[in-house]
């Protein structure tokens, strides 16, 4: 839980930096950087002859739907959508975690579902801002749920995958799952950018790095390797955190304005839906084989 944690921690500042600092960088060229510098961080680490080939490629293609599809009909989504409305569709996720989970089990848990809803709902407290949308706004939201299911899909795939290799550490694999994440962002970029109109200054360079190093690079790290440790029902309403982290950051660090009694009731519901999903003990990867 402490890896998750910390990982929300990293994102929500991620938010305020983008929003600030890379105001007309093409979205494709942040993903772009960002998983070139997540793989640069974790490459040293790859043991391709201890890893069997057909578990690298499980990996690259879980990198490719968790980091690189997801990335891809998320920068899409923008097209359509007001930035608050991607926001605001963003917090779909535990519930896809809690249906797909269930789903890969072949059971049904009504209380880990109810704890993803009630996060969902205490997200949506705080992040809702109204608003009329347009005819566009439903192909918007489209795009955002295939963004969701696929972060969604690619942590408990990480999940499934890693529980049926316990002798590897995360660290020596995980940089397959960037090398998948990479190939679909070429791809995205290579549609998308025009690399002869790009222009950086220090100030953005500087933000790419903390984004591609450590908000992704350390951040999806964690996220996974958290993801091992908790029940699908806390990793259901932990995927909802760092909305309302990053909505205190960019009040605090950032100086910008909300409605604070929207975030206290907010941020109140999706505690108790993680208070109420901790009564579902976790009972893997207690036998002291989990290891970075």
């Amino acid at each position: 839980m402490v890896c998750l944690w910390l990982t929300s921690l990293l994102w929500a500042f991620s938010f305020g930096l983008i929003k600030h600092h890379l105001a007309g960088v093409d979205p494709a060229l942040v993903a772009l950087v960002r998983m070139l510098l997540a793989l640069a961080v974790f490459a040293p680490f790859i043991r391709p002859r201890s890893t069997r080939a057909g578990l690298a490629v499980k990996l690259g293609l879980a990198g490719f739907v968790q980091f690189g599809v997801m990335y891809v009909a998320y920068l899409e989504a923008f097209r359509y959508l007001a930035a608050f409305q991607v926001a605001l569709f963003t917090i779909f996720t535990p519930l896809w975690v809690t249906l797909f989970s269930d789903l890969l089990e072949r059971k049904f848990h009504p209380r880990f579902l109810a704890c993803a809803a009630l996060a969902v709902a205490g997200t949506a407290v705080v992040v809702y801002q109204g608003g009329k949308g347009g005819r566009t706004v439903a192909l918007g939201f489209f795009l955002m749920q295939g963004s969701n299911l696929c972060f969604a899909v690619g942590q408990i795939w990480y999940v499934r995958i890693m529980r049926a290799a316990p002798e590897l550490a995360d660290r020596d694999v995980f940089g397959w799952m960037y090398l998948g994440g990479l190939a679909a962002t070429l791809l995205a970029c290579w549609a998308w950018v025009d690399f002869g109109q790009v222009c950086l200054t220090l100030d953005q360079m500087l933000v790419l790095a903390y984004l591609g190093l450590v908000a992704s690079g350390l951040g999806f790290f964690l996220w996974n390797f958290g993801a091992r440790q908790v029940n699908a029902g806390a990793l259901a309403v932990m995927n909802n955190l760092k909305v309302p982290l990053g909505l205190l950051v960019s009040l605090v660090v950032f100086g910008e304005h909300a409605d604070w009694v929207r975030l206290v009731l907010g941020g109140g519901l999706i505690a108790l839906a993680l208070a109420l999903s901790a009564e579902f003990p976790h009972k893997e990867n207690r036998d002291g084989r989990l290891k970075f």
